[in-house]
């Protein structure tokens, strides 16, 4: 693909805030050089993705400068390998699947407050899948009963990808039969924790899983 020279040096002028200016872990809008420091490519193959729509974002009104938010950078890098530790800091990421605003607000506030987890949401199995592709977890909290399918089938599919094979996934569900506890972990989860559950010791186990 052709570049656009006069794009580029425009580009270049928009782009002087160095990185040692600005923490890049805190960033929510990146340029695009400063999304070439971080992938570690030129400023032009960004630019060359971000106008092919490999990279998506917008263009800053009244001039030809690109944004690049965080997630879609996060998510464009996921996808093509490139190492994430540069604006993630080696933060874990968890992905909590729930309808209840309650839980999700409890889990939400607790993890982030940690301070060592990247968190995103979801209240539905087929949101629980759409994020698992871009947000690519290390874990997953995953209510059993959700409004479209049952937490066993996002398991189940999750399961059938390798490339989630170390994605550890937590259910947690008021379910009480033995017999079905043991379906959800044969769908693929692995633990189980009864709701109403501990926080304190839910988030131990967090710890635990995600630094095995």
């Amino acid at each position: 693909m052709a570049i656009d020279q006069d794009s580029n040096a425009q580009e270049r002028e928009g782009d002087t805030t160095a990185s040692t200016d600005v923490d890049l872990r805190e960033k929510q809008m990146f340029t695009t050089g400063e999304a070439a420091e971080v992938c570690r490519v030129s400023q032009q193959t960004i630019i060359r993705c971000f106008d092919s729509g490999r990279l998506k974002g917008f263009r800053v009104p009244g001039s030809r400068f690109r944004r690049i938010p965080r997630d879609e950078l996060l998510r464009f890098m996921r996808e093509n390998g490139i190492p994430t530790d540069t604006i993630e800091g080696g933060m874990k990421r968890i992905l909590v699947v729930d309808d209840d605003e309650n839980i999700v607000e409890l889990f939400t506030d607790v993890l982030r407050r940690d301070g060592r987890y990247e968190v995103r949401t979801a209240t539905t199995g087929y949101d629980a899948g759409v994020l698992t592709e871009q947000f690519q977890p290390d874990l997953m909290i995953l209510d059993y009963m959700l409004p479209d399918i049952n937490g066993n089938v996002v398991c189940k599919t999750i399961r059938k990808n390798p490339k989630y094979a170390k994605m550890k996934i937590i259910i947690v569900s008021g379910v009480v039969k033995q017999a079905e506890i043991d379906d959800l972990l044969a769908s693929g989860a692995d633990e189980f924790v009864k709701k109403p559950f501990n926080i304190e010791k839910l988030m131990s186990r967090i710890g635990e899983m995600v630094d095995a």
